[in-house]
């Protein structure tokens, strides 16, 4: 049983009972809420007569349903008029704080979080989004809960959660030119598969891990979720430390220099015990690409679509389910596949170093014939951000589309979707079928610049050859 990591040190600090079944009562620090999951949650509150516990703690934005091209109001879409307007209405009666369009804040939940200082170490953090292990970059543990858990939440400002095992993974070494924290984590699961992760946290350290930016490493513990892993965390470091100072929502002042210790205190010790713990060389990894309808379906760019006698046996149905879905031929290599739609963004990807990274790519090139290609950043304040260091008009110069801030593309909960059988170069976070907004779309996941690469030359391109240029 693990001792001594941040998972069970934050775990003890946040326990409030041990529950009749096992389970335990879980203190929840941080409570995001969006316009998808939480309506229904609300309206259990008001059918059991309760009221929201600490509406302090609670922290709402708009992002799934959020139309990119343009976000007056009212939405073209009733319904996702309607969802904005209930969200509005239940933050204003219970005293929660929204920041709405046109805050200077709103955003993709997992984007606005960090960047306005809300997530920090040691806390627990909920939202009912899957990918709220996200915020376990900063040395929190974070959970995607479901709606009937929202409820919970906003009622009693815990959880009733059963405590994970924990397996470190250790990755050595260093990421060359051209490869990214996505291409790092698509391979991670690609080794470890999707259900390995199932009842653990994960922990990732290494040398590889420290060298990674903050936003990296958000991206590294936003794909935790997809290697069955209920959460993901980077101990904090001063990395982290250099991030958070001077956020909005920071400590600062005296404030800070007792943070800042207590923190530190938190990372797992060199005596700490793991459940699990496995090795990465991140070395020899090259840029990544998914070829089916899991993430754990990847191969390297200068790699072959593996066939059947490559697959491990227990694999071999969802293999062969992949090839007829994505039409895509065993053993052929993955490099030159074409693509029809070209997404950067999400809260995997959308954040200003991922809109870097792909407008070097982008830049003095131009958008293949026949090929859509836009770039929707993360939140608010990234657009911003990446307005002001012009790389909205470096990318439009290159044929690609500047949207508004929103979760787009990623899984199409708004007028961003594929069409019939299209093929999309994606940096967001799921291939799995539909899940941009055909049924019978496809998706390859891959790096903002892999995506950029793609763009430009109309088919999956290693990014390498463009960098080298």
């Amino acid at each position: 049983m693990s001792a001594g990591t941040l998972y069970d040190k934050v775990w003890q600090l946040h326990q409030v009972a041990e529950l009749a079944d096992g389970a335990t009562q879980l203190f929840i620090g941080l409570h995001l809420i969006h316009e998808v999951t939480s309506p229904q949650a609300f309206a259990g509150l008001k059918e059991l007569n309760l009221q929201v516990r600490h509406p302090e703690r609670t922290v709402a934005t708009v992002d799934h349903i959020v139309p990119t091209s343009s976000q007056a109001r009212p939405f073209a879409d009733p319904l996702a008029e309607e969802m904005l307007a209930t969200l509005e209405r239940n933050c204003s009666e219970n005293g929660i704080t929204l920041h709405g369009l046109g805050s200077g804040r709103q955003g993709i939940v997992h984007v606005i979080a960090p960047e306005l200082g809300l997530t920090q170490p040691g806390m627990t953090v909920a939202c009912g989004d899957s990918h709220t292990s996200t915020h376990g970059a900063f040395g929190a543990i974070a959970f995607g809960i479901g709606t009937s858990q929202v409820r919970d939440v906003l009622a009693s400002q815990s959880l009733a959660m059963a405590k994970l095992k924990v397996r470190r993974i250790w990755v050595d070494g260093s990421l060359q030119a051209g490869v990214y924290a996505k291409d790092l984590v698509l391979h991670i699961i690609r080794l470890l598969g999707v259900q390995k992760g199932v009842g653990y946290a994960h922990e990732f350290a290494g040398p590889a891990i420290d060298a990674l930016s903050m936003e990296e490493r958000m991206t590294i513990c936003n794909m935790a979720i997809e290697g069955g892993a209920r959460c993901g965390y980077v101990n904090p470091d001063a990395t982290t430390f250099t991030y958070l100072k001077n956020r909005e929502y920071a400590p600062s002042g005296e404030a800070w220099g007792r943070a800042v210790a207590w923190w530190s205190q938190l990372a797992s010790g060199s005596d700490a015990l793991f459940d699990d713990e496995v090795v990465v060389d991140a070395s020899n990894i090259a840029p990544t690409v998914t070829w089916g309808i899991s993430p754990g379906q990847g191969v390297g760019v200068d790699e072959m679509i593996p066939t059947l006698e490559q697959i491990a046996e227990e694999e071999r149905p969802l293999a062969e389910e992949a090839y007829r879905y994505m039409d895509l031929q065993a053993g052929a290599a993955i490099a030159g596949t074409p693509v029809d739609v070209c997404f950067i963004g999400s809260c995997t990807n959308g954040r200003l170093s991922d809109l870097r990274a792909a407008a070097a790519v982008a830049k003095g090139g131009q958008v293949a014939a026949g090929i859509k290609a836009f770039v929707v950043p993360g939140s608010e304040q990234v657009a911003r951000a990446a307005e002001q260091e012009g790389l909205d008009q470096l990318f439009r110069a290159a044929g690609f589309e500047w949207r508004e801030p929103g979760c787009s593309m990623c899984l199409a909960m708004n007028p961003d979707r594929l069409e019939g059988r299209q093929i999309s170069a994606s940096s967001s976070n799921r291939n799995f079928k539909g899940r941009q907004g055909s049924a019978n779309g496809r998706t390859l996941l891959m790096s903002p610049a892999m995506v950029a690469a793609a763009a430009i030359k109309g088919c999956v391109t290693d990014v390498r050859t463009l960098l080298n240029k």
